[in-house]
């Protein structure tokens, strides 16, 4: 495994870890779901190159091993991420796997994120897969669950910008960690009205991702309150001509147990790769 460290224009610095899997196989690109580590995937990139592919796993801004951590001057949100980060972290992939064609990995906002990346760059991503990944809005979570989601999230925007910025190292609230509060305030937005419209964006990602064709795999996993059948079924409805393959991973692993405890995600994931 090989680290290169890229360089934001904020001053953020972060990581993006790279596992050779062979000249010219197709690289997987593994974007974390929010307060989790991109070390954390190490398991699941090896085992995609122990199935001959090339894997990279980015790091989210301020989290993990990048630094520094997020603040009251931090201002990042979805759009920020989508426009500078993941096309920073993509640059290093292809520098380093030029023969191979990208697809990306989402888990949980990382599929969120992945969505509005291929939004943007449209072709130059072969395919997307979304795992344990679905959409924040509220009414896509039953009962009880739809009220403590839509109060949550306004609760946790409120706080956040009284605070400046997210402080989840001290409120272990939905797991976020510490985070900008304009990410947060994105992430209630989207809970609240089920539209994705960041903060500074410069296009209508909603109208970008209606239009998206290219071949999506998603995976919902047994036990996963965060990402349950109907809030994927809500992110998925926003682009109905892309190419989407569905499949469930029956462990009751919830949201995270699948990164490390499944081969039944990456048996999936490699068979569907080996299909495009």
């Amino acid at each position: 495994m090989e680290t290169v460290r890229v360089s934001m224009p904020d001053g953020t610095v972060t990581p993006v870890r790279l596992f050779d899997g062979g000249d010219g196989a197709p690289v997987v690109v593994i974007l974390p779901g929010l307060g989790v580590p991109g070390g954390y995937y190490d398991l699941l990139a090896e085992r995609l190159v122990a199935h001959g592919f090339n894997a990279a796993i980015g790091e989210l801004r301020g989290q993990g091993d990048s630094r520094p951590r997020p603040g009251p001057s931090s201002r990042f949100g979805y759009h920020e991420l989508v426009s500078v980060d993941l096309p920073a972290m993509f640059e290093t992939v292809r520098l380093r796997f030029p023969e191979s064609t990208p697809y990306l990995l989402g888990h949980s906002m990382g599929g969120q994120l992945g969505v509005l990346y291929a939004a943007r760059v449209r072709r130059r991503l072969a395919g997307l897969i979304l795992v344990a990944s679905g959409s924040p809005y509220h009414r896509g979570f039953g009962g009880a669950r739809s009220a403590g989601l839509l109060v949550g999230s306004a609760a946790m925007s409120m706080t956040a910008n009284v605070a400046g910025f997210w402080p989840g190292d001290r409120f272990d609230v939905g797991g976020f960690g510490r985070q900008s509060k304009t990410l947060i305030a994105d992430w209630a937005r989207f809970a609240r009205t089920g539209r994705i419209v960041p903060a500074g964006a410069d296009i209508d990602y909603e109208e970008r991702i209606s239009r998206l064709t290219l071949p999506v795999l998603s995976v919902t996993v047994e036990g996963d309150d965060m990402a349950p059948e109907r809030s994927v079924r809500a992110m998925l409805a926003k682009f109905p001509d892309a190419d989407v393959t569905r499949w469930h991973e029956p462990e009751r692993l919830g949201h995270n147990g699948w990164i490390r405890g499944s081969r039944g995600v990456v048996d999936r994931v490699a068979e569907w790769l080996h299909d495009r």
